[in-house]
C-alpha cells in the first residue's frame, strides 16, 4: 500500500467511492492543480479495487490525442471488447450517440460478471467527442456496478466540461489542495533528508504544498545545489517545466531526439517514435537510447513498449522549448512513419510551411470523413487549416465557408467567428455570398425576434434564383420556429411564403410542409393537414423527416396528426440514434400532451427533452421544454412547481430579449391558478396573452388558451370579456382550418354562454364527437353535471359528472378531478377518489412505468431510455412502492387504467 502524507480526509472519500461497488456506480471528479497528487490518488483507487474484488480499466488522456476525434474512447471500447458501429447509413451523423450507446452496453456486459472500476487520469486532455461519450455514459451509470474516476487539471477547460455536463446535477468532486506545511516538511524530509536547512526552507517556500514540485525541486537540489532551482519569481508550473527541461538537457543528444519526437506524437508506440527520431537525425537511435530517459524519470517505456511521459509538464517542457525548425522536423519525421492516415495527414500538415494543395486536399477529406462520424466540432478547424494551406483563393473561401456553417452547426460562436474574420467575400460565387451574409448575421448569436426575418428571406430569395432550392428551403426552415414565436408583421410571413411556393420542390417535402405550417398556421392549415394525411404511415420517412412533419402539424393544431407524428418520432430517432432531432421530437410531444390536457406524458416528455437539449447543447429548447414541463405540473396541481419553473424561464427570457416567448409563461401562470380555483387571477394573467400592447402577447398561443380563458371567465363573472375574445377570433377559424382553434372556440362559446342558455350551449357541444379532445369533453361535462346539480337535477347531473371525474382521473389532472368528484358528492353519490398512486412518480419513472405496460423488457426499455437494464430494475425496485403494486402485471394494469381512451 502506497503511503500519500496529508492526504487523510481524501483517501477516504475515494475508498467509500469504490466502497459502493458492486451495490451502485457512479462518477467522481477529482480535481486539482498540476502536480497535486491526482495520480497518486488514483493509484490509491486501484489498490482499494484490487482488494475488494473490483476490475479495474485505465485511460489517460493524452494532450497530442485532443484533437482526435473519439480517441481516447476508442482506446477505451478496445480494452472493453466493445463492437465500434459502423459510419454508414443515414444514421452516420450521430455516431457519437451510437458509440455512447455501444460502450455502454459493453460496460453494462462486463460488469455483470464482475464490478468495475474505470480510471481516467489527465481527463481533461480527452478529445472533445470522447468527453461527451464518457459524460453521456457516466450520466447513466447510477443502477450498474460501474464506477468512474476522472482526474481532471483545475483550468477553464475542466470548469467548462463540467458545466457542459450538467444536467441538473453534478458529479462528485473531491477536490486535492496543497499540503499542509507538516506534511510538506514530511514529504520532503523522506526525499532529501540531508538538505541544507537555507535550501530547504525555499523549497518548501516555493513548493508551497505541491508534492510534485517538492519531490522535483530537490531532486534538482541534489544534482545542482541551490544553483539548480529554476528562478523563485516564475509561476510553479513554469518552474517544473524549467526543471524538467534542465533534466532532458543533461541526456545523450540521440535520447533527446527520441524525447523531443514523443513529445510532438500523438500516439505511444515506441518503434514509431524510434523510427522518426532516426529519420530527423540522420543517424540510427535505438532503446537503448531510451533507457537515459527512463532513468531520468522523464518516461516510462511499458512491456509492450509503449512509451508515455511521467507527467503532462515533462511533454510541455519539451514542446515550449523546441525551436521553429525542430517542431517541423519532428513533424516532418512522423508524418513519414505513423501508418494511421489521419495521424499522418495532421503531421504532413503541422510541417508545412507556406502552401501545399496535396496537404490541403487530404485535411478537407479528413474532414469530411469526421463529419460524417459525427464529430462536426473537429471537422470545423481541419477545413480552416486547409483553407490556409491553399494557394487558390477561391478554394480557400469556400473551405472557409464550410468551416463556418459547421462551427455554427455545433454552436461554438467562438471559432465561428474567428472563422468568419477570415473569409474575403469577394472570392466567393454570388450565391455562397448570400450564405455568408446568413451565416454572418446567426455568428452574433442571441433572440432577434422578427428584425431580421426580412433578411433572412432576402437571402433565401437570392438563394432560389440562383438555382439553390434545397438551400433556400434550408435558410427559410431554419427561421420558421422564430417566425412562428416573433410574430413578424404580414408582410414578412407573406414574403416567406411566396418564396416557398416557388421552390421547385416536391410538394411533400418534410421541410417544406414544417416551414410552410409554421409560417402561415391559419392561412394554409388546410393544405398543411392535406399534406399531412398523405405522409402519414408512410415508412420511407427518416427520424429527422418525422420530427419536421411533428413541427408543421403543431403549427397548424392539428393535433392528432402531430401526437402520432411525434410517437413515431421518438421512436425513429431513439432507433437512429439522433438525440439532436430526438430532443425536438419529445419538445413536441411534450406540447401536445399538454394542449391534450394529458401532464402524465407531458410530464414525461418535457423532462427528457430538458435532459437532452442540456446534453446536446441546444439551449433554445431549454426554456420552451421547461415551460411544457411547467405546463404539465399545473395541470396536475403542483402548481408551486409551475410557478417555479415560469420565474426561471421568464428571468432568462427577459435578459434574452426574447419577450414574445412570454406568452407561455403566462399560459403556465394561467393554468396553476386556474387549477387552484383562483379564477379572476387566471383569467387576468391568461387574458395578457390576448392584449396586443401586453408583453405577453401572441396572436397564434391565444388560439390554445381560450378554453382555459373560458372556464374561468365564467367562474369569476367575466363571460361578456370571454365573449369578446372569442369573436376576436372567429375570423381566424373562418380562414383557416386549425382543428385546435376549431375545439377550442367552439368549447369557449359553450362555456362563455349565458346563464339562460348554458345548458343547450353545452349538450350542442357534448353531443359532437370530441374523442380526440378527451380534456375539453371532460371540462364541459364538468361544468355541464355541475348546472344540472345546481338547478336540483342530481340523477341528471351524476352520469357526465361521473364520466368527468374518469376522464381526468385517467389524464391525472387532480384538481379538475376532485372538482369532479365533489360535484359527485354534492349530488349524492359516494365514490372514492382514485389514489394517484402513479402521481408520485419522477417524470423517468413514470416513462420507465409506461414502457412496462407496453410489454417491453428491462433490456429494450433500456434500449430506448439509453439506460442499463441493471438501471431499469433499480426503477422498478422504486416504482412498485410508489404505484402501490408488487409485480410488472399489477404496474402495468396501473397505467393502463390511467390512460385516457
Amino acid at each position: 500500500m502506497r503511503t500519500l502524507w496529508g492526504r487523510d480526509r481524501e483517501i477516504p472519500v475515494l475508498r467509500r467511492h469504490v466502497a459502493r461497488l458492486p451495490g451502485t456506480g457512479g462518477v467522481l471528479v477529482v480535481r486539482g492543480g498540476a502536480g497535486v497528487g491526482k495520480s497518486s490518488m488514483l493509484a490509491v483507487a486501484a489498490e482499494e479495487a484490487a482488494k475488494r474484488r473490483v476490475d479495474v480499466v485505465r485511460l489517460v488522456g493524452i494532450e497530442a490525442e485532443w484533437h482526435m476525434p473519439f480517441a481516447a474512447v476508442h482506446t477505451l471500447a478496445g480494452l472493453l471488447g466493445a463492437d465500434e458501429p459502423p459510419v454508414a447509413g443515414d444514421s452516420a451523423d450521430h455516431y457519437r450517440f451510437r458509440l455512447s450507446l455501444a460502450l455502454l452496453g459493453a460496460l453494462t456486459s462486463r460488469s455483470e460478471r464482475r464490478p468495475l472500476l474505470i480510471l481516467v487520469d489527465d481527463a481533461h486532455w480527452l478529445d472533445t467527442q470522447s468527453w461527451e461519450v464518457l459524460a453521456f455514459v457516466g450520466r447513466r451509470l447510477g443502477g450498474d456496478p460501474v464506477a468512474l474516476i476522472l482526474a481532471l487539471r483545475d483550468s477553464a477547460e475542466t470548469e467548462a466540461r463540467l458545466a457542459r455536463s450538467a444536467d441538473g446535477s453534478s458529479p462528485a468532486e473531491l477536490r486535492l489542495g496543497p499540503l499542509a506545511d507538516k506534511d510538506s516538511e514530511a514529504l520532503l524530509d523522506a526525499r532529501a533528508p540531508h538538505l541544507d536547512p537555507r535550501l530547504r526552507a525555499r523549497i518548501l517556500a516555493e513548493a508551497a504544498g505541491n508534492p510534485l514540485a517538492l519531490n522535483e525541486l530537490a531532486a534538482a537540489a541534489a544534482r545542482s545545489g541551490e544553483s539548480g532551482l529554476p528562478p523563485g519569481s516564475l509561476p510553479l508550473t513554469a518552474r517544473l517545466e524549467r526543471s524538467f527541461g534542465r533534466s532532458v538537457a543533461a541526456v545523450p543528444p540521440p535520447t533527446r531526439a527520441l524525447l523531443l519526437v514523443a513529445a510532438f506524437d500523438d500516439g505511444d508506440r515506441l518503434d514509431q517514435v524510434l523510427a522518426a527520431a532516426t529519420a530527423m537525425t540522420g543517424a540510427p537511435v535505438t532503446v537503448e537510447d531510451a533507457e537515459p530517459a527512463v532513468a531520468a524519470h522523464l518516461v516510462d517505456v511499458t512491456d509492450d513498449f509503449l512509451i508515455r511521459f511521467r507527467h503532462p509538464l515533462v511533454r510541455s517542457a519539451l514542446q515550449q522549448e523546441a525551436t521553429l525548425s525542430q517542431r517541423q522536423r519532428a513533424h516532418a519525421a512522423l508524418a513519414g512513419v505513423v501508418q494511421d492516415p489521419e495521424r499522418a495527414v495532421r503531421h504532413r500538415a503541422a510541417s508545412v510551411v507556406g502552401t501545399d494543395e496535396s496537404v490541403a486536399g487530404d485535411l478537407a477529406r479528413l474532414a469530411d470523413r469526421l463529419l460524417e462520424r459525427g464529430a462536426a466540432g473537429a471537422a470545423a478547424p481541419l477545413w480552416a487549416r486547409a483553407a490556409r494551406l491553399t494557394g487558390d483563393a477561391r478554394r480557400r473561401a469556400s473551405l472557409l465557408l464550410r468551416a463556418l456553417e459547421t462551427a455554427l452547426e455545433v454552436a461554438d460562436h467562438d471559432q465561428a467567428a474567428r472563422i468568419l474574420d477570415d473569409i474575403d467575400a469577394r472570392d466567393l460565387p454570388a450565391e455562397d455570398r448570400v450564405m455568408l451574409r446568413w451565416l454572418q448575421e446567426i455568428t452574433e448569436g442571441g433572440w432577434s425576434g422578427a428584425a431580421r426575418l426580412g433578411g433572412h428571406v432576402a437571402a433565401a430569395e437570392r438563394l432560389r434564383q440562383a438555382g439553390r432550392d434545397e438551400r433556400a428551403l434550408y435558410v427559410v426552415h431554419r427561421v420558421a420556429v422564430r417566425a412562428y414565436y416573433s410574430a413578424p408583421g404580414r408582410d414578412v410571413r407573406d414574403a416567406m411564403v411566396r418564396l416557398l411556393d416557388r421552390l421547385d420542390l416536391p410538394p411533400r417535402t418534410p421541410r417544406l410542409v414544417a416551414a410552410l405550417g409554421l409560417v402561415a398556421p391559419v392561412e394554409r392549415s388546410a393544405e398543411v393537414v392535406e399534406r399531412l394525411d398523405g405522409m402519414l404511415g408512410d415508412p420511407g420517412l427518416t427520424g429527422m423527416d418525422l420530427t419536421e412533419l411533428t413541427a408543421g402539424a403543431v403549427a397548424v393544431g392539428a393535433l392528432g396528426h402531430a401526437a402520432r407524428l411525434a410517437a413515431d418520432a421518438t421512436a425513429a430517432n431513439r432507433r437512429q440514434g439522433n438525440l439532436v432531432s430526438l430532443t425536438w421530437a419529445l419538445a413536441y410531444q411534450a406540447w401536445c400532451a399538454v394542449q391534450l390536457g394529458n401532464p402524465t406524458l407531458g410530464r414525461v416528455a418535457a423532462a427528457e427533452a430538458h435532459e437532452l437539449a442540456v446534453e446536446t447543447r441546444q439551449l433554445n429548447y431549454v426554456y420552451p421544454n421547461m415551460l411544457n414541463h411547467g405546463h404539465a405540473e399545473a395541470l396536475r396541481g403542483d402548481c408551486g412547481t409551475a410557478r417555479d419553473m415560469a420565474e426561471r424561464c421568464e428571468r432568462d427570457l427577459l435578459s434574452k430579449g426574447a419577450h414574445t416567448m412570454l406568452a407561455l409563461v403566462q399560459v403556465v401562470r394561467g393554468v396553476a391558478a386556474l387549477a387552484e380555483g383562483r379564477y379572476a387571477e387566471a383569467h387576468e394573467k391568461l387574458d395578457a396573452i390576448f392584449q396586443p400592447s401586453a408583453p405577453a402577447y401572441h396572436p397564434f398561443v391565444r388560439f390554445s388558451v381560450i378554453a382555459h380563458l373560458a372556464e374561468a371567465g365564467m367562474h369569476c363573472g367575466r363571460r361578456d370579456r370571454v365573449a369578446a375574445r372569442v369573436r376576436e377570433l372567429a375570423p381566424f377559424d373562418e380562414a383557416g382550418a386549425q382543428p385546435l382553434l376549431r375545439v377550442a372556440l367552439r368549447c369557449a362559446r359553450a362555456l362563455a354562454a349565458p346563464q339562460e342558455r348554458a345548458d343547450g350551449a353545452l349538450r350542442s357541444v357534448l353531443d359532437t364527437d370530441l374523442t380526440a379532445w378527451p380534456f375539453e369533453r371532460a371540462r364541459l361535462q364538468l361544468t355541464y353535471g355541475a348546472l344540472l346539480r345546481r338547478r336540483r337535477r342530481p340523477a341528471a347531473a351524476r352520469p357526465p359528472l361521473r364520466a368527468a371525474a374518469d376522464t381526468f382521473d385517467a389524464l391525472g389532472a387532480r384538481p379538475w378531478a376532485e372538482r369532479a368528484h365533489r360535484e359527485l358528492r354534492a349530488s349524492g353519490e359516494t365514490r372514492r377518489s382514485v389514489a394517484f398512486g402513479i402521481d408520485q412518480l419522477t417524470p423517468q419513472e413514470l416513462q420507465v412505468a409506461r414502457l412496462v405496460a407496453q410489454g417491453l423488457s428491462n433490456r429494450e426499455i433500456g434500449e430506448r431510455l439509453f439506460l442499463s437494464p441493471r438501471t431499469i430494475g433499480s426503477h422498478l425496485y422504486r416504482i412498485y412502492p410508489k404505484a402501490g403494486v408488487g409485480s410488472r402485471t399489477e404496474l402495468a394494469t396501473v397505467i393502463v387504467g390511467s390512460d385516457p381512451d
